[in-house]
């Protein structure tokens, strides 16, 4: 789980590979600007995706991801990992 990033989004303007893209050069340059780096490569090429195919099957998918810190072992319960943010439970 600490080398991987796991979302529940939903896509309205955007493509999913611009929201990538944004999120990924938006967190390396913050990073690298923490850590006194210049251009660090942080991320790696592309991405997978899961696309939710039927409206009932989100609530076990968004349950799903917000459990992850908790399986890995980072966290108690979701509420404890400092990067959750969710309504799934």
């Amino acid at each position: 789980m600490p080398d991987h990033l796991h979302w529940l989004v939903q896509i309205h303007e955007a493509t999913l590979s611009q929201l990538v893209a944004e999120v990924k050069a938006n967190s390396a340059r913050e990073v690298n600007r923490l850590l006194g780096g210049s251009g660090q490569s942080l991320w790696q090429k592309g991405f997978h995706d899961h696309a939710v195919r039927r409206e009932e099957s989100l609530r076990e998918i968004g349950r799903y991801v917000v459990m992850n810190p908790v399986r890995a072992g980072l966290a108690r319960r979701p509420g404890e990992y400092s990067h959750w943010d969710a309504a799934w439970l």
